[in-house]
């Protein structure tokens, strides 16, 4: 079994974590804004989502040879730690409710506002409990102040998406205006043509319209498959809220399947090792996704377009991007674990900083705060700054593990 032993490489763990995990959120959103059914694309990322759990249990889990205090994986299937297992199944089973709260989520408050605030709920209530259950091996005293960045950040968040808000209702007031004025910018009343195009071409995702305008913000709306005009913020506020408690839950969760700070191991029994505890982590993940999905199909929610399964199985338009996410979403829990496991699960939250990865994505592919005031340009620069801030201070007060 490998594992992880050095600071510097816990903290390569933890930067690659970040870029994974700050990245698929961007391509599931960029399917549903193309039009793309969420259940479809749901049920195509968790079955790699749990390719790449039993990926590295096959590979860093088998590396080596079995010890008593390090045993294989395979090793650790036929051993007598079902406590511990169970708490790593809890920890897939909230993660995967949290996952596919901000699903819906995105679509209603937007990539980077739903990012920021599941990301301080994670850092303000997971990490602390971390960080007591680390038996305190990260530096409080850079930690905390960490976790106050985030906090500054998650404010200026919110201050930006208010300043975008206005700045969208002033374009949408504008419209009938601004379109009589724009030769060739027209709505299509059947942008069929558009949307059936082949999504791995890499066309644009909303026709020919320039991103900001109110053009844009309307033809995104006929083409997504979550449709949100007129609909409560409410809606998306509760779902973000309620995801950032899951996500909070699921690291502590994790933690105490591998390191049995409960002491609910029979005596001579090896702690689980990350790999066995990330594998039965994603299968319980899997599960859950694969019942309500399924369920979803015939009985979706929000509003959403009923489905079948043999559709799922007919629909490839997308179905690889949607693959690849569950491969970043995979493959970046595991290094966030593997990091963790080495320098302390406190400081692996730092990988809460994925906002940064997510709002560049949204700017770059969905043309998020194009034309916008310079209020909204100057908040979004300083939200991004104290996110590297915080990044920083975090990844700087993690301890080893003894």
């Amino acid at each position: 079994m490998y594992v992880v032993e050095s600071k510097g490489g816990a903290i390569a763990c933890m930067l690659l974590a970040l870029f994974f995990l700050g990245t698929w959120p961007a391509i599931i959103t960029l399917l549903e804004r193309r039009g793309r059914l969420p259940q479809h694309t749901y049920l195509d990322y968790t079955i790699t989502n749990l390719l790449a759990a039993v990926v590295i249990a096959l590979t860093f889990g088998q590396i080596g040879d079995s010890t008593v205090d390090r045993p294989n994986f395979f090793t650790q299937l036929s051993q007598d730690n079902w406590s511990s297992v169970l708490f790593a199944m809890a920890g897939g089973v909230v993660l995967s409710l949290g996952n596919l709260s901000t699903q819906y989520a995105w679509a209603f408050v937007g990539l980077s506002v739903v990012e920021v605030i599941s990301s301080s709920m994670t850092v303000v209530i997971g990490t602390t409990m971390n960080y007591f259950l680390d038996d305190k091996i990260n530096k409080a005293e850079i930690l905390f102040p960490g976790v106050g960045c985030f906090l500054v950040a998650v404010c200026l968040a919110s201050a930006v998406h208010s300043s975008n808000v206005a700045d969208n209702k002033a374009k949408l007031s504008r419209f009938p205006i601004d379109n009589k004025s724009e030769k060739g910018t027209v709505l299509s009343s059947a942008p069929e043509a558009v949307i059936s195009k082949d999504q791995e071409k890499g066309d644009g995702p909303v026709g020919k319209a320039k991103a900001g305008t109110a053009t844009f913000l309307i033809e995104l709306e006929k083409r997504r498959s979550i449709k949100v005009f007129g609909k409560s913020m409410f809606i998306g506020l509760t779902l973000t809220f309620f995801a950032g408690v899951c996500f909070s839950l699921f690291s502590p969760a994790f933690n105490l399947a591998t390191n049995d700070q409960w002491r609910t191991l029979k005596d001579g029994v090896p702690k689980l090792a990350v790999y066995s505890a990330f594998f039965y982590f994603s299968v319980s993940c899997f599960v859950i996704a694969l019942i309500l999905n399924i369920s979803f199909l015939y009985h979706p929610a929000l509003g959403v377009p009923k489905s079948s399964f043999k559709a799922y199985l007919n629909d490839w338009n997308g179905r690889w991007w949607a693959f690849l996410a569950g491969f970043l979403c995979g493959f970046g829990n595991g290094l966030q674990f593997m990091g963790g496991q080495a320098a302390g699960y406190a400081a692996a939250d730092a990988v809460q900083a994925l906002p940064l990865v997510s709002t560049f994505w949204g700017v770059i592919l969905f043309g998020e705060y194009r034309r916008s005031s310079r209020r909204t340009y100057i908040l979004l620069f300083c939200m991004l700054f104290m996110f590297v801030a915080a990044v920083g201070v975090l990844m700087g007060s993690s301890g080893h593990r003894k």
